[in-house]
């Protein structure tokens, strides 16, 4: 008898210790398991697994994201979710807003996205996903455009949606990834591009694309919506002459889709150094990979992408009047390659950023053309090194961005010229072989101190000498998004010290919905010849008329 009793207190023990009602046995929907067992739980109408319930106790449980029955009494699934239906209105065990969630399994409930937070440790949960509401319309006519494409980006010129279609009414709506704080809030901005037929780009020429903050939403029946200005975007028509021209799609196959990648398609043979206008044509591809190139004209084109990291094999593309829809961009086999190189900022400090564009899409009057994700280098004063750059002809341009810093306009002086190089493919390095010269700017007042800026009448042209004092006249130009001069004042005289603040009436064209910039260039007299020695930057001076 003792030992019969002893025999009852170990399984006892042992019940205890394993919490399951009859170890080694198959247990129902809902009661304690034994994981050990090769198929603890029993079959039923949804699938259970033996997991542990919010009591740390092994149970029979439907998994995350597993079918369940929404009109039972006993909540069946894991903890941190609840029966719910999701978008296609199935009855699943769906994660709840602030638990934790798995970015590459998302079974986050309907209304909302499986999100990151902010902080050193990498941290997923589910939170109300934002959506983004906006209008696309002709800056002229005000008339809605239909049949534009929408992507945003992220400040690293990473693609964070699919690509959005305009409907007849001009208006788009997209989900939009957004990082957040560790209240759920959205800590993040982002921008958009806009491509549609018979349109300028959005943003290129003048026109640069401003930060929209992500917790700018509004609560829409329990949505997260941003439905602001910002989001309402407003093309120019092109000039009569490049419209009605086909497009050309396509995907790039390279991991199930590559988001991100620049896809130009440039005219075959030509080397872009010394072309005036860009000759190229470009798009962005979305999350799936897709793209749609607008108003390419007839010609023989290779179409390129251009992203760091990858070298992508290109395609050629014979335009006429049809459109071209099974462009398909695989990986290359060769390697991307290392390009170096330095700068040197002349009769001032600073930092500043170098970045390669590509020369397809090159505008030398308005010292503007695409960068790939991925090409720029930040925060130089001396020797710079961008990586895994993939093959094709590109411009190397320092002191573009609003950081105080130009490059040099002095052509006496080397290392100013804009300079156009070749990456080859399969190369460990390339050396540019040539020290850029950049040079602190001229300050810019207004219009468009920070930022393009709307105007009902024509301005006054403001600027200061900065650190220039020993100028001895200006040069002033103002020109339109299509790049044509549309004002000019030379030789405007220079007074005073550094610093020193100056203006000018404009009297040019100024039509509605027209994107202008004033740039201005000092220069300094010496020996019976002129040299110039600053300007304003290149990103700010813009304005548009907006009655």
């Amino acid at each position: 008898m003792k030992w019969l009793r002893l025999v009852f207190v170990a399984a006892v023990a042992s019940l205890l210790v394993t919490g399951c009602g009859g170890c080694g046995e198959v247990a129902g929907a809902g009661e304690s398991c034994d994981p050990d067992v090769e198929q603890p739980c029993e079959d039923a109408d949804h699938e259970l697994v033996c997991i542990d319930d919010e009591d740390g106790d092994h149970r029979c449980l439907h998994p995350v994201g597993g079918s369940c029955d929404g009109d039972a009494d006993q909540n069946l699934c894991p903890p941190d979710t609840s029966c719910s239906e999701d978008g296609d209105g199935d009855s699943r065990c769906l994660v709840e807003e602030s638990a934790e969630c798995d970015p590459d399994d998302d079974h986050c409930a309907d209304g909302l996205a499986c999100e990151e937070i902010d902080g050193d440790d990498e941290e997923y949960q589910c939170h109300p996903e934002i959506s983004v509401r906006g209008y696309v319309f002709d800056m002229e006519t005000e008339e809605a455009i239909e049949g534009a494409h929408v992507v945003a980006f992220d400040e690293e010129r990473s693609a964070l949606s699919d690509v959005a279609v305009t409907d007849e009414d001009g208006i788009y709506e997209m989900t939009v990834p957004a990082l957040r704080d560790e209240d759920g809030e959205p800590d993040q901005v982002f921008t958009l591009r806009v491509d549609a037929q018979d349109y300028q780009t959005f943003p290129s020429g003048l026109r640069q694309a401003q930060p929209i903050d992500a917790g700018n939403y509004e609560e829409e029946d329990g949505r997260w919506v941003i439905d602001t200005a910002q989001t309402d975007v407003g093309l120019l028509e092109l000039p009569e002459g490049e419209r009605g021209y086909p497009a050309i799609s396509g995907r790039v196959d390279i991991e199930g889709g590559l988001s991100s990648v620049l896809v130009v398609a440039e005219p075959q043979g030509v080397d872009f150094e010394g072309e005036e206008d860009a000759l190229g044509f470009s798009a962005v591809t979305g999350l799936d990979g897709s793209f749609t190139i607008f108003n390419v004209p007839p010609d023989d084109y290779d179409v390129r992408g251009y992203r760091a990291g990858y070298q992508i094999e290109p395609e050629q593309v014979a335009m006429d009047d049809e459109e071209v829809d099974d462009v398909v961009l695989v990986r290359a086999d060769e390697s991307t390659t290392d390009v170096i190189g330095s700068i040197q900022i002349v009769r001032g400090e600073g930092e500043t950023s170098v970045m390669l564009m590509t020369a397809a899409t090159f505008d030398e009057f308005l010292v503007r053309g695409e960068v790939p994700k991925g090409l720029v280098a930040e925060g130089i004063d001396g020797g710079w090194q961008i990586d895994d750059v993939p093959a094709g002809q590109y411009v190397v341009m320092a002191g573009f961005e609003n950081d105080g810093i130009v490059r040099s306009p002095d052509e006496g002086m080397a290392g100013t010229d804009i300079v156009y190089i070749e990456v080859p493919a399969g190369d460990e390095e390339l050396d540019t072989g040539e020290s850029f010269k950049a040079t602190p700017a001229l300050p810019t007042i207004g219009p468009g101190e920070d930022r393009p800026e709307a105007l009902s009448e024509p301005p006054t042209l403001e600027w200061t000498s900065g650190s220039h004092s020993n100028s001895d006249w200006y040069d002033i130009q103002v020109f339109d998004a299509f790049g044509n001069i549309v004002f000019e004042e030379e030789e405007f005289e220079h007074f005073g010290g550094s610093g020193q603040e100056f203006d000018l009436e404009y009297d040019g064209e100024f039509e509605e919905g027209m994107y202008y910039q004033f740039r201005v260039t000092a220069f300094r007299e010496s020996g019976g010849s002129a040299t110039p020695v600053s300007s304003t930057e290149f990103l700010r001076g813009v304005f548009y008329h907006e009655p």
